[in-house]
């Protein structure tokens, strides 16, 4: 265990806690936790995971606008529901990712687990747009991608992140069930718009 596990154990439940709240702060935390687990997968060899941290943290920025700005007429978003189109949507590009990912992956030596790297990796940045949108149904991925990533990090002596991994899964619940409570009935999600 190294000061950068433990401090992206920190910053990691920190910025999950605050995503639960709906608190905006979840995300320059959650940079804050990209930037110490990209140090850390790379030295343990989870490539896509480490990579993934990159993407989070520009997700992480496009998030953080869509929260304040992203509503209708330009004020906060409000909790929804997924719309229906995203499910399905959103299980072809975590298929495609993970194949593309896989492939990319196996042809290194040093690459840890292939296939559940650039699966976790996949799921996870489906998981990240849909909590940007505040879409209601981005807890229900981030759960099962969570369930899958305490295996992985443990089969690769990530102990204490593995442990934070499994205490995401009690905070995902949490947050599936306050964000529930947030829906405004009737409610449709905003467009998804990209800030120019």
């Amino acid at each position: 265990m190294s000061w950068v596990e433990v401090l992206g154990f920190v910053s990691g439940a920190l910025c999950v806690w605050l995503a639960t709240r709906q608190n905006v702060w979840n995300f320059p935390v959650g940079i804050a936790n990209n930037l110490l687990f990209l140090w850390l997968f790379t030295d343990a060899g989870l490539y896509a995971n480490a990579g993934l941290q990159v993407v989070f943290a520009a997700l992480a920025v496009l998030g953080w606008v869509w929260w304040v700005r992203g509503g209708p007429d330009h004020h906060a978003l409000a909790v929804t529901r997924t719309p229906r189109w995203v499910w399905p949507v959103g299980a072809v590009v975590v298929a495609a990712c993970t194949v593309g990912l896989t492939a990319l992956l196996s042809s290194s030596e040093s690459s840890a687990a292939p296939f559940w790297d650039a699966l976790t990796t996949s799921s996870s940045l489906v998981a990240q747009v849909m909590l940007g949108r505040k879409w209601l149904g981005s807890w229900s991925v981030w759960i099962a991608t969570d369930v899958v990533l305490v295996g992985l990090y443990a089969s690769q002596g990530l102990m204490l992140t593995a442990v934070l991994y499994a205490g995401f899964i009690g905070l995902c619940v949490l947050g599936w069930r306050d964000w529930r409570r947030a829906l405004v009935p009737g409610a449709e999600p905003a467009p998804v718009t990209v800030p120019a």
